[in-house]
């Protein structure tokens, strides 16, 4: 299975004081690094963030190798920048898609390696045709969170499906994703404010 990064990066970050894409964590590195390395050293063969606010600045901190994109109408919420990453994604051969969120620091490239190969599944993780119709996500302490691997069956019925600030959540819930355990990885909690973690992602 060949798979494709997604760091979701184009909000505002209003509660947060600026856009998370532009944050960096206390040794100088940035946020953006942190989330494409992450999914890189996962297994993801290419990488591309999706920015939106304050894109001009946020695009100068995109480690070298990944593609950057920019979300039309990323204000309105993340539903823009997911469709916005799921179509970059569309331009690549893979056969799956690893979503995750920039303001998640703390997540390690160990936790994208599980949800990628995820026990009990092994067969389709090595069958590209099965791998285009997965859909696993990460759960930490029962707590849906990220990375979320998309299946590129699953591409167009959900950009189609996602809507405003609600992002694939009930898409994945009404499709039986199947939940991969990362509790002991640790890494699960998005940071809403500056020197704060909070529950785990919003799609």
């Amino acid at each position: 299975m060949r798979a494709v990064g997604v760091v979701l990066a184009g909000g505002a970050g209003t509660r947060f004081g600026m856009p998370k894409a532009l944050a960096r964590a206390d040794d100088g590195t940035p946020w953006l690094d942190l989330a494409c390395r992450a999914l890189r050293d996962g297994g993801c063969a290419d990488v591309v963030a999706v920015l939106g606010a304050r894109a001009d600045e946020a695009r100068a901190l995109v480690p070298a190798g990944a593609g950057v994109v920019v979300a039309a109408g990323w204000a309105s919420g993340i539903a823009a920048s997911l469709r916005a990453g799921l179509a970059a994604a569309g331009e690549t051969e893979a056969d799956a898609a690893v979503v995750s969120l920039v303001d998640l620091p703390g997540l390690r490239a160990d936790a994208v390696r599980r949800v990628l190969g995820a026990s009990g599944e092994r067969d389709a993780f090595q069958e590209p045709e099965a791998a285009r119709h997965l859909l696993r996500r990460a759960v930490y302490d029962g707590r849906p969170g990220h990375p979320v691997l998309v299946g590129r069956e699953h591409w167009r019925p959900l950009a189609a499906a996602v809507q405003g600030d609600t992002g694939a959540g009930p898409y994945l819930r009404a499709h039986d994703a199947v939940a991969v355990d990362c509790t002991d990885l640790g890494g699960g909690d998005d940071v809403d404010r500056a020197g704060s973690a909070g529950p785990a992602g919003r799609m």
